[in-house]
């Protein structure tokens, strides 16, 4: 059996995606089972060598997983911790408190836009949610009025404001200045996140109806009534507690401009600045301020760690799925044709920027991975080409490619439908609609930008 190439090849991914979609929407097979099994489908039908199918798959899961596993684990103990210590329902209610019960859409993008930016989209998706839930009893309101101008603030800070990590990826391959690409990312991100988060939301809330009991939702929302103020943590003490990780990243990211490289007290930054010593630090010391401080034992506490992890099992196999077709696809070669189809347009930088990070992005289904290889690709021909484009705009135009149309192969897609409790098609029509309109508006953006600057 031949190996398929060109065009080919893009018809193989297409019907793969088609394939997978289908499956789960209409026959209602279990995701993780049917990633598994078109991935190594797509893998024979292109013709890649069997023993390498198995490999890349696998090496796709692991890369995902072990990044992510940690992430949601950790992260959801401290959600676990913020819930049943009463701190998820004290931020609850001083947001509503602050912005009042018509606005908290507002406010839930103004904290994911905080929360955002140092941590990776799937780390402030697992610290917020659990506010997220919270809001939606105490309001009534949809979860999805809620939730996504939370995905969205935290969306729009992953594709375009350093010192996110995907974007100071761009930054250092377009060599563009960061002070610049904050401000411009800001002009561009602020009215973006806005018209994709709030405004979208509160015009599809009205069309999609989520199911009455989320059992994830359940974890997270106490059912007791609520507890007399005097009992819950204070709204410090438990801002500390969430923002802590975002604290010890922000510290990392800035260890070069406190000690010089390669020293001890630099190492130690950078060390406790990575996401997974950053939230373990986190759990840690909300078994102190939402454990031990309100009273619980730690028997309780352990079994809030133990209680919370059954439920996040299911979705971290199937993102990790999600990430092992991506890279079948990435092995196959449909990548690197996307890639050959971009290049040979002849297109301004700006737009082959955004364009080959969408197809990396349609392909894999990672955003970061789509603008670092984008990057990589889009820089030295950037440099080249006669028309002269400052880098930050790059790192902008990238960053929205990056966000298109998150689906099937996206682990952000399964863990936002998993957490809202929505079916595929819904997922669709909310999350990855939502992340169209961003890539969409940043480009427009951008170029407008471009324009004036």
């Amino acid at each position: 059996m031949g190996v398929a190439h060109g065009s080919m090849l893009l018809i193989y991914a297409l019907v793969a995606i088609a394939a997978l979609i289908l499956l789960i929407t209409r026959f209602k097979v279990y995701p993780f089972l049917v990633l598994i099994i078109v991935s190594l489908l797509l893998g024979l039908a292109v013709g890649m060598p069997m023993d390498q199918i198995v490999k890349s798959f696998e090496t796709g899961n692991g890369n995902t997983l072990g990044h992510i596993a940690i992430v949601v684990g950790l992260g959801t103990m401290l959600g676990k911790m913020m819930a049943e210590s009463g701190g998820a329902e004290r931020v609850a209610t001083t947001l509503i408190r602050w912005f009042g019960e018509k606005n908290i859409h507002w406010a839930m993008m103004v904290v994911a836009i905080i929360v955002g930016l140092p941590v990776f989209f799937e780390v402030g998706f697992v610290l917020l949610i659990p506010i997220a839930f919270n809001v939606a009893k105490r309001t009534g309101k949809s979860l999805l009025l809620i939730g996504l101008p939370m995905v969205a603030g935290l969306s729009v800070v992953h594709g375009l404001i350093p010192p996110h990590p995907a974007a100071l990826l761009a930054v250092q391959a377009y060599h563009a200045d960061i002070g610049k690409t904050i401000a411009y990312g800001l002009i561009v991100g602020v009215p973006t996140a806005i018209i994709a988060g709030p405004l979208f939301a509160l015009f599809i809330h009205r069309y999609i109806k989520l199911p009455e009991s989320n059992p994830l939702a359940d974890q997270f929302v106490s059912k007791a009534d609520p507890k007399p103020d005097s009992e819950l943590p204070g709204f410090g003490v438990t801002l500390f507690t969430i923002l802590l990780p975002v604290i010890l990243m922000l510290i990392g990211s800035w260890a070069d401009l406190v000690f010089a490289p390669r020293t001890l007290p630099n190492n130690l930054l950078h060390f406790i600045g990575t996401s997974d010593v950053a939230l373990l630090i986190a759990v840690l010391v909300s078994f102190w301020t939402f454990g031990a401080q309100r009273g619980f034992t730690r028997e309780q506490i352990q079994k809030f760690c133990g209680d919370c992890l059954a439920p996040i099992a299911g979705i971290t196999l199937i993102v990790g799925a999600g990430g092992g077709f991506g890279r079948v696809l990435m092995d196959s070669g449909v990548s690197k044709q996307i890639v050959e189809l971009a290049q040979n347009e002849h297109l301004s930088p700006l737009l082959l920027g955004w364009l080959v990070a969408a197809l990396i992005r349609l392909a894999t289904g990672s955003a970061t991975v789509a603008m670092t290889t984008a990057c990589g690709i889009v820089a030295p021909i950037a440099s080249a080409s006669a028309m002269t484009v400052k880098p930050e705009l790059l790192v902008l135009a990238t960053g929205s490619g990056s966000l298109i149309f998150s689906h099937v192969n996206d682990g952000g897609f399964w863990l936002i439908k998993e957490y809202f409790g929505m079916s595929v098609v819904q997922t669709f029509k909310t999350w990855s609609l939502l992340e169209t309109i961003i890539s969409l508006l940043g480009l427009g953006l951008t170029f407008a930008l471009a324009a004036a600057v």
